[in-house]
C-alpha cells in the first residue's frame, strides 16, 4: 500500500539548490505545490502562512530556515565572525516569533546555536547536521509512540482524530493493522484550514484504512451514537501539571469524550516542556480574526461582522486517559514521571 506523503518530512519539505522546497499544505491533497525560500525570513512568513503545518514538521522547517541564515552569511566575503554570530541570532530571533504556542520549534532553534562551535565556522554545515540528526530523532519518536499507542487499539475500534496529530497517528494505523486488527478513523475537519480534512483523513485513505470526514460539530452526535471507541490528538505543548495545548476545538472533542465516558489519549511524542510548569504558561497564539471569515477564499459573513481566531485551546489533565509518549503511556497528572522511563536509544 501507498506510504502517505505526511509520513515522513522529508517527503515534504527538503533542501534544493541551496533553497528550502515546502509542499504547501494548505492545498493538499488537490495540488501538489511547492513554495520555495531563499532566505530566512520567506521561510518564517511561510511558516507564519501555514503553509507547513504539525508541530514537529514546523520546528523542522524553522531549523532549515536557521541554516540559510547561516548560509547566506557565510558567502558573503565581507561579513566577519561576529557579523556572521549576529545575523544567525537575528534569524533565530525572527523564527521563533512565527508560531509562539508550540515547544518544539523552540526548542530545536536552541539546541541548533547551543550545538554551534563557532571557532570551528563552517556554520551552516554544522546546523545542517543538526537538523539531519533531529529529523531522524523525529521519526524514530513518531515510531515508538506509535507502538506504545497501538498497544491500545482493540480489534474493531473507531478512532476520532482532530486536525492533524503527527506522523505517529499514521504508524499507529499501521501498527494495529499489521497485528490483525480492524480499525476506522473518523475525523474532524478542523475549521478554518481543514488540516483534518486534507492532511489525516487524506493521508488515513492513502493507506487503504476506512476513514469518514465529519465538520466539527458532529462530534458529540456521533458520541453519542455509539460511533467512537477512543479519540486521539496531538499536543502542540504538555505542561509538567498535565494540560496540554493543541489545535482549537481539543478541549471540548475532551468534554465531549468525558461525558460520554470515551477514552481520549494523547499522542504525545517527546514528552512535556521542562520549562513549562501549568498551562497558564502556554501562550495561546491569536491568528488574523480574517482568516475565519471565508472559507477558501470565499467570505461566508457580512462586511461588519467581526472574527475571532484563537489558534489552541488548553484541555485539563482531569479529561485525559492518558498520555503516550516515546518511552511509554503515561497518566496526564504524572507526566512529569517522563524523564524516569528508560529511553529506547
Amino acid at each position: 500500500l501507498k506510504q502517505p506523503l505526511l509520513m515522513h518530512i522529508n517527503n515534504s519539505v527538503f533542501l534544493r539548490d541551496n533553497a528550502l522546497v515546502m509542499i504547501d499544505r494548505r492545498l493538499l491533497p488537490w495540488q501538489t505545490i511547492e513554495v520555495t525560500g531563499h532566505n530566512y525570513e520567506e521561510v518564517a512568513k511561510a511558516i507564519e502562512n501555514m503553509v507547513v503545518q504539525g508541530a514537529g514538521d514546523i520546528a523542522i522547517t524553522a531549523g532549515y530556515g536557521l541554516y540559510l541564515a547561516a548560509f547566506e552569511a557565510e558567502r558573503d566575503p565581507e561579513c566577519s565572525n561576529e557579523e556572521i554570530r549576529n545575523f544567525i541570532t537575528a534569524a533565530k530571533n525572527r523564527l521563533l516569533q512565527t508560531r509562539p504556542t508550540g515547544k518544539y520549534l523552540a526548542l530545536l532553534l536552541e539546541k541548533m546555536i547551543k550545538s554551534l562551535e563557532w571557532e570551528k565556522k563552517q556554520y551552516s554545515s554544522q546546523l545542517l547536521q543538526t537538523i539531519n540528526r533531529s529529523i531522524e530523532k523525529q521519526q524514530k519518536r513518531s515510531q515508538l509512540t506509535a507502538q506504545w499507542a497501538s498497544s491500545l487499539i482493540e480489534d474493531g475500534d473507531v478512532i476520532l482524530t482532530h486536525c492533524f496529530p503527527g506522523a505517529a497517528l499514521l504508524y499507529m494505523l499501521d501498527l494495529a493493522r499489521e497485528q490483525g486488527k480492524r480499525v476506522e478513523v473518523i475525523c474532524t475537519e478542523t475549521r478554518p484550514y481543514l488540516q483534518g480534512a486534507r492532511l489525516t483523513s487524506w493521508s488515513v485513505s492513502e493507506m487503504g484504512i476506512p476513514v469518514t470526514l465529519i465538520t466539527d460539530n458532529m462530534a458529540a452526535y456521533c458520541m453519542n451514537q455509539g460511533m467512537v471507541s477512543k479519540v486521539f490528538t496531538a499536543a502542540d505543548r504538555i505542561a509538567l501539571d498535565g494540560t496540554i495545548a493543541n489545535k482549537i476545538g481539543t478541549f471540548q472533542l475532551a468534554l465531549a469524550a468525558q461525558y460520554h465516558r470515551i477514552p481520549f489519549y494523547i499522542l504525545g511524542y517527546g514528552g512535556p516542556d521542562r520549562s513549562c510548569a501549568g498551562g497558564k504558561e502556554i501562550l495561546i497564539e491569536h491568528r488574523d480574526p480574517r482568516e475565519v471569515l471565508s472559507f477558501n477564499g470565499i467570505n461566508i459573513s457580512g462586511e461588519k461582522v467581526k472574527g475571532f481566531y484563537p489558534a489552541f485551546d488548553l484541555t485539563p489533565p482531569q479529561l485525559l486517559a492518558g498520555i503516550v509518549t516515546d518511552r511509554g503511556i503515561l497518566s496526564a497528572s504524572k507526566i512529569d514521571m517522563y524523564w524516569r522511563l528508560p529511553a529506547d536509544n
